[in-house]
């Protein structure tokens, strides 16, 4: 699909300020922006995301363009959660996170996660009934929370009433940014 035919869709990537694997985040707002897709990256605070490499190398420094606790879920098309340990764990815990990503649940709009992302889905206990994949250690807490584990690149879940979009790895972000396109034109 040409850029063109993507530029009015909206992203909201929903990160901490610290700790978000670096390509997980960078690589998805490239893409999109690339493809006219306005992407806001909401963070804890209003500052500078410091990136990591393998969860413990340095990485850049993204600007955030919002607060997570100033931006509407009503106002954009597709939600993206990165990963890193760090990031996911930290992002689990906060309450406009959670509420932002139960928003686009209730409304049927589609959520895409990758690597530990999928954590803040299960903290928001929307994952019952679903089929995801993730990083390789969060498997347990998927099926704890009611969901089914999957080991591939990428799983498109339609259950529910809502699109679940993982990923487990960055290797796996080609796929991963395929069925987010695909989710943009047909959502």
């Amino acid at each position: 699909m040409a850029a063109e035919a993507l530029g009015d869709r909206r992203v909201l990537v929903i990160t901490t300020n610290y700790g978000v694997e670096q390509d997980e985040l960078v690589a998805p707002v490239e893409h999109l922006r690339d493809k006219g897709v306005r992407v806001d990256i909401a963070a804890t605070e209003k500052d500078s995301i410091v990136t990591l490499v393998g969860d413990r190398d340095p990485g850049k420094h993204v600007p955030a363009t919002h607060a997570l606790a100033d931006v509407r879920a009503d106002d954009y098309d597709l939600l993206l959660i990165p990963g890193g340990t760090i990031n996911a764990d930290t992002l689990r815990l906060q309450d406009a996170a959670l509420d932002a990503l139960k928003a686009f649940v209730s409304s049927g709009r589609p959520v895409a996660a990758i690597c530990h992302g999928p954590w803040v889905a299960v903290e928001a206990d929307v994952v019952r009934g679903k089929t995801l994949t993730s990083y390789p250690s969060t498997a347990t807490d998927v099926r704890n929370a009611g969901g089914t584990w999957v080991d591939k690149e990428v799983q498109v879940c339609e259950a529910n009433g809502w699109r679940l979009i993982t990923s487990r790895k960055p290797d796996d972000l080609p796929a991963f940014l395929d069925a987010v396109d695909e989710a943009l034109q047909t959502g």
